[in-house]
């Protein structure tokens, strides 16, 4: 849905309109944060001549070389990043910063970006400029991945109880695996993104530095984040040894069964093969008890192999 924000004070309340008029009649020192959701080209183009910023095109945006995703000049700082959507499909944000005036630019809703609305309405002097917004979104941006890996984590751990039972243990289970690895890859990169544009706005002279012990700390987070992701691709690959081992050890469990039975059935097998010759001179087959005879022999030495395999713990 197409929406834009302006987040502007007035008489010390945060005040908000969806209107790009605004901008002619507040001074823009009360301005703090522009919010494009999904905009048209128009409203772009009017809001750069307006406050001399260049808005970048969906493809920069999504460039990923660090010349790109960075950019700062004598007056403002352009940071892109990725922010991950509850389907792990990343999606691209730009933020512009001019002015102490943060413009964002994304094409869709973010639960990020509604949660630090509702901290802005909560406590309006804590975001005096538009640098304290971005690093409340930064901040609650973070703790969404924390939960997220919370969540996946709870996953890895549920599909490891089911590695208990051999009823289970189907082609299923591995493209399940292979799908949270997945899925942590894209953590992880989404985690590395952060680390990187937290890290350049670290080393901005630009930014207040009052901000910088909470970026400290954003950086901390994202730092201890990896721990948790290292520890969840581990654990994947863990259940991903063990199926693949309990696999093995169901067709060793069946190769051995048709090994026993076949081993059972060879003394059987021999006389029977024996006694279906057709020699002229064999004692047995004038014998009235042969047939008997070469029954119980076979059931006995097939019972004899089925005792030792046994005592050997081998059944």
């Amino acid at each position: 849905m197409s929406e834009l924000r302006l987040f502007y004070h007035e008489n010390g309340k945060l005040k908000i309109s969806k209107s790009l008029d605004t901008l002619k009649k507040v001074n823009l020192k009360d301005l703090i944060w522009i919010d494009l959701n999904d905009v048209s080209d128009a409203v772009e183009t009017e809001l750069e001549q307006f406050l001399k910023i260049y808005i970048q095109e969906d493809e920069e945006i999504e460039e990923i070389e660090m010349s790109s995703r960075f950019i700062q000049t004598e007056d403002s700082i352009v940071a892109n990043s990725s922010f991950l959507l509850d389907n792990y499909m990343l999606e691209p944000v730009s933020f512009i910063i001019k002015n102490g005036i943060l413009v964002s630019v994304r094409d869709t809703e973010l639960k990020s970006f509604n949660e630090t609305i509702k901290k802005i309405y909560a406590n309006t002097r804590s975001f005096p400029t538009g640098y304290h917004v971005l690093v409340t979104l930064l901040e609650t941006r973070v703790e969404y991945d924390a939960d997220m890996i919370e969540d996946l984590t709870d996953q890895i751990t549920s599909l490891s109880k089911t590695l208990n039972t051999d009823d289970d243990l189907d082609q299923d289970i591995l493209i399940r695996i292979k799908d949270m690895q997945e899925k942590v890859m894209v953590i992880r990169q989404n985690i590395m993104d952060k680390q990187r544009v937290v890290s350049n706005l670290l080393k901005s002279g630009m930014f207040p530095k009052d901000l910088t012990q909470r970026l400290t700390m954003v950086i901390k987070d994202i730092n201890s984040l990896f721990e948790y992701i290292r520890f969840g691709f581990d654990r994947l690959d863990y259940l991903q040894d063990t199926f693949l081992g309990l696999v093995n050890l169901q067709q060793n469990k069946i190769i051995k069964i048709f090994t026993v039975v076949s081993v059972i059935f060879m003394p059987p097998t021999l006389i029977a093969s024996m006694y279906g010759m057709n020699f002229k001179f064999m004692p047995e087959l004038s014998w009235r008890y042969g047939y008997p005879f070469s029954i119980a022999l076979m059931v006995a030495f097939a019972g004899a192999v089925l005792l030792y395999f046994r005592r050997k713990k081998w059944l």
